[in-house]
């Protein structure tokens, strides 16, 4: 937890954070909590790093009620999308992804050798996932 954390929350002050712990998500992957209310008082964002294993990939979700924005740090990303998960972008290094409150996606890590990592921000300041688990078959 950060320096400026000690007990409470000081509003309208600078706050470092250096993740110091994983959480386990209902996506099955690794996140690494950066900003959030409660490590950080953000209000209406957080963000964290996550690392997709070699092979990896998350379960099928949507998210509801927040959006999310990804950066892609290093790797090669499939994300499925949609009904069905019918749809797919790939994204590498460099590269932003928006996904909407609500849409279903899983994303694959497409190296069999290297971890995809991303920094993920979400407008839900809250740790807690609100992920919604979606099985495509219901819209094949």
């Amino acid at each position: 937890m950060s320096d400026a954390i000690q007990g409470t929350i000081r509003s309208q002050s600078v706050v470092k954070v250096t993740p110091d712990r994983e959480i386990a998500t209902q996506q099955r992957l690794p996140y690494f909590v950066g900003l959030s209310a409660q490590s950080a008082g953000t209000r209406g964002l957080s963000m964290y790093l996550i690392a997709v294993p070699p092979g990896g990939h998350a379960e099928p979700h949507s998210h509801r009620g927040y959006e999310t924005g990804i950066y892609v740090l290093e790797g090669t990303v499939e994300t499925r999308y949609g009904p069905g998960l019918r749809e797919s972008v790939i994204t590498e290094a460099g590269d932003f992804l928006f996904i909407p409150p609500g849409v279903p996606h899983q994303p694959f890590n497409l190296s069999g050798t290297a971890p995809a990592r991303a920094i993920v921000a979400r407008t839900l300041a809250d740790e807690a996932e609100q992920v919604v688990p979606y099985d495509p078959s219901v819209d094949s």
